[in-house]
């Protein structure tokens, strides 16, 4: 809050956020073994060649694509685009309102269709690792979840400039 003030959503995002970089930290460094491992065993006689790394590989791709969509998210540089010239803090407190009402929207899309995405994925397991699916399948509708949270944030925050409570 600009008054130096935080409120309690702050301070849970605040938390959120960084257990997020860490998960985010931890899923790009273990993502790093199975594909040297799917690199070295092409390349080589030395090392036999895995399969379930590529599953592996794929399940730590995808949710470290969806931890570093989350922080974009609460950074305010995911799905940013500047098309205006740069103006009043109202002014721009207004474009940042409707830019995350869009993301929002696709919250709300990646909480509904992804938790039936889920639902799908209970009780099957993957071919090669035998992991169960939804283990992948849950980082969309987390992600819409996290996204509403971060996205409160910021509608609160823009709410307050535009009443002229804020920078």
């Amino acid at each position: 809050m600009a008054d130096g003030r935080r409120g309690p959503l702050t301070a849970l995002n605040d938390v959120l956020a960084a257990l997020l970089r860490a998960l985010l930290v931890l899923a790009v460094a273990v993502l790093v073994i199975p594909v040297s491992l799917q690199i070295f065993s092409r390349y080589t006689a030395l090392i036999p060649s895995y399969i379930w790394t590529e599953e592996m590989a794929r399940f730590l791709f995808v949710w470290a694509i969806m931890l570093g969509a989350m922080l974009g998210v609460r950074e305010g540089t995911h799905l940013l685009v500047d098309l205006w010239p740069p103006g009043g803090a109202r002014r721009q407190a207004l474009l940042d309102l409707l830019a995350d009402l869009a993301i929002a929207v696709l919250a709300g899309v990646f909480l509904w269709w992804g938790w039936r995405f889920t639902e799908g994925a209970f009780y099957r397991i993957s071919e090669l690792a035998e992991l169960p699916l939804w283990l992948i399948h849950m980082a969309w509708p987390i992600t819409g979840l996290v996204w509403v949270l971060f996205l409160l944030e910021r509608v609160l925050e823009d709410v307050r400039v535009l009443r002229g409570r804020g920078p």
